[in-house]
Parts: structure tokens; C-alpha cells; sequence
């Protein structure tokens, strides 16, 4: 039985890392409290093995095993 693993959509900020590219999750968030709404990021580590994906490509990030320390993701596909 497979399960499902999560997916999230980024933005890809840096690709300098060898096989490794850190991609910003942008979401928003309303205050408990205020009930003002802002603008949360997230910048994930994900895996880049052939350096294909660059700076500003829209990209799908699936969950996967540990790669590294930081790295727990792994780009799937580029989004146009």
C-alpha cells in the first residue's frame, strides 16, 4: 500500500548548493487575535540532482526519505 506524500508549490531562490536547491513557500496567515492577514515564508532545501531547475522557476516539492541533515524534499516538475 503506497501513501501519499505531501506536495507543495515554490518558488526556487538559490541554486548554488551542489544538487541542492532552496525553494520559498509563500503562504498567507490570519492573526488570532488581530485577524490581520500576512505573509508567511517558508525556505525549504530540496533536491536538485542535475542543477536543471534555476533562480525564479515555479516548482512542485515532494516529501521524501532524508537526503542530507536539511534536506527531507526533492523537486518533482516545473510549473509554466
Amino acid at each position: 500500500m503506497e501513501t501519499r506524500r505531501r506536495t507543495l508549490r515554490g518558488v526556487v531562490v538559490s541554486h548554488k548548493m551542489m544538487k541542492t536547491a532552496v525553494v520559498a513557500i509563500v503562504y498567507q496567515k490570519r492573526h488570532p487575535r488581530y485577524l490581520k492577514d500576512y505573509t508567511v515564508t517558508r525556505r525549504l532545501k530540496a533536491h536538485n540532482p542535475d542543477d536543471k531547475f534555476k533562480d525564479g522557476d515555479k516548482v512542485l516539492i515532494e516529501e521524501t526519505r532524508p537526503i542530507s541533515r536539511d534536506n527531507h524534499w526533492r523537486i518533482v516538475a516545473k510549473i509554466s
